[in-house]
């Protein structure tokens, strides 16, 4: 659903995603998921592509960090792998997919 926020706030709040068109969004708090200048309403199409490549994102870090863990864990399995190194990998782990997920995100915005 897509509106102004004033007259149809009951519909943006129902729907399953609302996105508010407003001139003003500092002083504009709708019942929206997200609220778009009306300025950049051409781009519409542009913003709906990047939202949907958050999927495709958030698969990739998955997949990435899946293959990281059965890698940890064949090496933990096998006795190759101590534990305190397996207390440092785990953050390593944390850290790299939110840099991943950090760097794709950006690669993709510039893109658009």
């Amino acid at each position: 659903m897509i509106g102004d926020g004033l007259n149809d706030a009951g519909a943006l709040k129902q729907s399953n995603v609302g996105l508010a068109i407003t001139e003003d969004a500092n002083n504009f708090t709708p019942a929206a998921d997200g609220i778009f200048d009306a300025e950049q309403f051409s781009r519409l199409d542009q913003f709906l592509n990047f939202a949907k490549s958050g999927k495709m994102i958030i698969l990739i870090s998955f997949i990435v960090s899946v293959l990281y863990n059965i890698a940890g864990l064949y090496f933990a399995v096998q006795g190759l792998l101590a534990p305190v190194i397996a207390a440092v990998l785990m953050p390593a782990s944390s850290i790299s997919i939110i840099m991943l997920t950090y760097g794709l995100t950006e690669l993709k915005s510039k893109t658009l």
